[in-house]
């Protein structure tokens, strides 16, 4: 992808994140997260030109900019979102997968002096809390969430919350909890899970109920079509139309289907 397309990309993932953000203007000239990464996009490909002097030059005058300090030599993938900023490291060999949170005062730093992997990696959807450290060559697997203020040395796996100093982890999403986000993500454009099945919220509770319905009767849909089709039905397609969670609600931001 281009420099622009990776731009566009990173200022449209906010609506998604942060419901404050009220429109591209105000992304572009308000949020230092999101300078920031457009500082370290450029810095990295003039890194990968191998103008290095030039590129550790710019992240400088980035972090003077937005408090965020991103060394052009990490990896990071598409849509990261760096809430508030403020404190945010990452370093040379950090590696950082597509859709992924980080929230003011997060390190991800290395722990060796030596030349070689020293910093995490960071796999697709992971969340990482203000304060939190995640230090060394360890892996935090696709759709974990680190807690606020823990420190993390140790790798941690897929879909698992960890909290702590040292970061343990507290609880893993079972398969249907994990079903029941995507489906979730995919169908209403937010994660119905945030906050937690323990919480009293009949809200909540029904945004599962629903969803786990509609699972159900995808299933059953499935197999009917299945089953006509055996038997020399044609079945034409039909394109379902997006739910538009926005309809209620002025001041939401409706994102595109993608």
């Amino acid at each position: 992808m281009t420099l622009w397309q990776l731009w566009k990309e990173d200022v449209q993932c906010v609506f998604a994140r942060d419901p404050a953000a009220r429109s591209t203007w105000e992304v572009l000239l308000t949020y230092p997260g999101v300078h920031a990464v457009f500082w370290y996009r450029l810095a990295n490909k003039i890194w990968r030109n191998d103008f290095k002097l030039l590129a550790r030059w710019l992240s400088t005058i980035a972090r003077w900019f937005t408090g965020v300090e991103i060394h052009p030599a990490a990896t990071i993938g598409r849509r990261l979102f760096i809430d508030h900023g403020m404190g945010v490291v990452i370093g040379e060999t950090a590696e950082i997968g597509d859709d992924v949170t980080l929230y003011h005062g997060v390190t991800l730093g290395g722990t060796s002096w030596r030349a070689g992997k020293r910093h995490p990696t960071l796999g697709n959807g992971v969340i990482v809390g203000a304060g939190a450290k995640v230090l060394g060559p360890i892996t935090v697997n696709d759709n974990a969430r680190v807690g606020s203020n823990a420190v993390v040395v140790k790798d941690v796996p897929a879909d698992a919350t960890v909290v702590g100093i040292p970061g343990h982890v507290v609880r893993r999403k079972t398969e249907e909890e994990a079903k029941r986000a995507q489906a979730a993500s995919s169908l209403l454009g937010f994660d119905a899970y945030g906050a937690g099945k323990d919480t009293p919220d009949p809200v909540e509770r029904a945004i599962h109920a629903l969803t786990d319905h509609v699972l159900v009767l995808d299933a059953q849909l499935k197999l009917a079509q299945q089953e006509l089709s055996r038997l020399g039905a044609i079945i034409p397609e039909v394109l379902l139309p997006s739910l538009d969670v926005c309809a209620l609600d002025d001041d939401c931001q409706q994102l595109p289907n993608t």
